[in-house]
Formats: structure tokens, C-alpha cells, sequence
């Protein structure tokens, strides 16, 4: 029997449970090697189905968001100009990219531990679109402030 055969498959047998824990903590369900966050996002949903205004008390927007294996749930959330917004951030899923929420334009930069809600509360002052994403900036969603 030839040795030189059976090395792919023996190197491949040992590589597994490696390849296995790659979509752990930190890691991607949907690119557990980490080699294709590109397509995060890429799912094409009409914004009009996703975006999500909340409820306002006392001047205050609170927005409920997921975090789920299709990402920030919904991905488009809206608000005014002036407003203090609070979106309340709850990942659902082990293995995904967004363990954190990421909003550059107002610093926030906060841990989403797993099934624990997060309030993220920003006062955007100026009209636009404002980012929020994982900490790597793949998976995304839209503060829309008009």
C-alpha cells in the first residue's frame, strides 16, 4: 500500500476539528475560516421592508434591534434630527461576527454578549445616515435620521 495516498486524507482527518471551532466565539456561522465576510450583507432586502422607527416616550426613541444569523435585524432603523435614540441591541446567536456593535460616527464601541440586551443610546444632531456594525465591519445596519 502507498503511504503518499493516504496523506491528504490523514492531513485532512487531523485539520477538521480545527476547521470545526473556526466559526466559534468571534467567529462567522456563515464563513467559519473567516475568508469570505464580503458577502455579509449582501442579502438585497427592499429597505422599506426593514427599516423600523421604534416607539418615542417622553423624547426619547427606543428601537429594539437582533442580532441574528442574517445580522442586525432590521438593518435600517429610523429617527429625527435632535432625538435621543435608544437602540436596544440583543444578539441571538452564538456564532456570528457581531459580538460587538460598532457606531464610529458617535464612538460607541460596546460588547453584545450573547442573549443579553444592550442599550446603545446616541443623539444624532444633523440629518444622514449614520453606520452601525460589528467590530469588523461586515455586518451592518443604518441609523437613517431625518
Amino acid at each position: 500500500m502507498n503511504l503518499w495516498k493516504l496523506a491528504p486524507a490523514a492531513l485532512l482527518a487531523l485539520a477538521a476539528p480545527a476547521l470545526a471551532s473556526a466559526g466559534e466565539e468571534g467567529g462567522c456561522e456563515n464563513c467559519p475560516a473567516h475568508k469570505a465576510h464580503a458577502e455579509h450583507g449582501a442579502k438585497a432586502v427592499p429597505a422599506a421592508a426593514t427599516a423600523a422607527a421604534g416607539t418615542v416616550k417622553k423624547g426619547v426613541r427606543t428601537i429594539p434591534v437582533t442580532v441574528t444569523s442574517d445580522g442586525f435585524t432590521p438593518a435600517e432603523v429610523k429617527a429625527k434630527a435632535g432625538e435621543t435614540v435608544k437602540l436596544v441591541v440583543t444578539r441571538k446567536v452564538q456564532r456570528t461576527c457581531a459580538t460587538e456593535i460598532v457606531m464610529k460616527d458617535f464612538g460607541v464601541n460596546q460588547p453584545l454578549p450573547l442573549d443579553q440586551a444592550v442599550t446603545v443610546t446616541v443623539k444624532p444632531k444633523q440629518p444622514g445616515t449614520y453606520r452601525f456594525a460589528c467590530g469588523m465591519d461586515m455586518i451592518a445596519g443604518n441609523l437613517v435620521v431625518e
